[in-house]
């Protein structure tokens, strides 16, 4: 019992304070409040680490014989899934910042999950499903990042204020949503992910008693997720690491590991 407490703490402190050495540099710029005990940390190391505990939990099921070393197999496979997902979003969102700057739209980060905020005064006109001119910068932006990060979830949602009807306002939210989609695919983006619906004036951000409010309620939000199932690793178009042309490093007695290769516990090789 002391050997299984032990090893599961091992592993889990080792995932923790490895993860730690990256920060995202984003954790204060426009994101939504985090709990105070994240630390600031990135999020490839808080899913890392959560991967570790789920993991050893589950490894120790399995090798009932010997949980002590269940718990650590279970623990460094998951974490490693969870530090690939945490890894990619960073990158996305990273770049998304970047492409996004200066153009009106917000990029968040909540959790798992960026979050991308497009004000209604640059998305359409009034009553109107038609994309206005100063929308077609930033939805061309979006489109090259969905091409290049090509393994998400794409919610799209319309939101209206709450002036007039609400059936009026569902439909002409859903037919914005479904014009931001449209246009996606029509540049390139996969439509196997990716949804459109109206939310009309639910989820208010603002007020609706006064201008600036309801301006601000008419907007509409890409929510990227992780697709279930799915293994992250380097997004598409980038390069795998080591950088091309840097030395691999091997360890006395360690098996070397070459790129391309799909890895999962190392194959002991005998003489």
């Amino acid at each position: 019992m002391f050997t299984s407490r032990r090893l599961i703490i091992v592993a889990t402190a080792v995932a923790l304070v490895s993860g730690c050495a990256s920060q995202n540099p984003y954790d204060s710029q426009g994101q939504a409040q985090q709990p105070p005990s994240s630390g600031g940390m990135s999020n490839t190391a808080k899913y890392g680490g959560i991967g570790v505990l789920a993991g050893a939990a589950a490894g120790a099921l399995i090798n009932h014989k010997n949980h002590g070393q269940g718990a650590m197999v279970g623990g460094a496979l998951a974490g490693l899934a969870g530090a690939g997902y945490g890894y990619y979003a960073d990158q996305q969102e990273k770049k998304l910042r970047e492409s996004m700057a200066n153009t009106g739209v917000q990029v968040q980060r909540q959790g798992d999950q960026i979050k991308l905020i497009m004000p209604g005064n640059i998305t359409f006109a009034t009553n109107s499903d038609a994309i206005a001119s100063s929308f077609y910068q930033p939805l061309n932006n979006l489109a090259n990042s969905l091409k290049e990060f090509n393994q998400n979830q794409i919610e799209i949602v319309g939101y209206t204020d709450s002036t007039g009807s609400r059936q009026l306002n569902m439909d002409l939210s859903q037919r914005r949503a479904q014009s931001v989609a449209n246009y996606l695919t029509s540049q390139g983006v996969s439509g196997a992910n990716l949804s459109a619906r109206g939310a009309g004036p639910d989820n208010p951000v603002a007020s609706n008693a006064d201008v600036n409010g309801r301006a601000q309620n008419r907007r509409v939000e890409v929510n990227l997720k992780a697709i279930p199932g799915q293994q992250y690793g380097q997004p598409q178009g980038q390069q795998p690491y080591p950088p091309q042309g840097q030395p691999q490093y091997q360890q006395q007695g360690q098996p070397q590991y070459q790129q391309g290769q799909q890895y999962g516990q190392p194959v002991q090789q005998y003489p």
